[in-house]
């Protein structure tokens, strides 16, 4: 292995969404399933949609730059150009964005392209991306 991967599972509410969302929309090759949970490959990653619909619930949110950031969510660091692809197909798609894509701490140490969808079951997700890619652990 040439890099760690993560490996993370969340629950949803219907497997068919799950499979179109992240399947279709973000395009995730699907690997194992079973009539309760989905794997995808999520850009080299593990990520596993699992059948618990009492498990899904809005997150709370906290303040990131002035907006309300979903406490818990997961995403990805993208390169710019595939960010701003991403963000493309959503609009495209009619993804409504829980934080329209921006550059958050424009200027600052770690400035950084940043969006939030919501998959159909309520997860949050964050895309990111760096113009310097020096800049992801940058402190002030």
């Amino acid at each position: 292995m040439s890099r760690p991967r993560f490996h993370l599972a969340f629950p949803v509410d219907d497997l068919e969404a799950a499979r179109r969302f992240y399947g279709d929309l973000l395009r995730c090759p699907e690997g194992r399933s079973s009539n309760n949970w989905i794997d995808f490959n999520m850009f080299g990653h593990q990520v596993v949609a699992h059948l618990a619909p009492e498990e899904c619930a809005p997150a709370q949110t906290g303040q990131v730059d002035g907006k309300h950031v979903p406490v818990r969510h997961f995403g990805l660091i993208l390169d710019w150009e595939d960010w701003e692809a991403l963000a493309e197909r959503f609009r495209a798609a009619g993804t409504p964005f829980v934080i329209e894509p921006y550059v958050r701490f424009e200027g600052q140490a770690g400035a950084q392209g940043t969006f939030f969808v919501r998959d159909p079951a309520g997860n949050t997700l964050e895309f990111k991306s760096f113009r310097d890619e020096s800049q992801v652990f940058a402190t002030a």
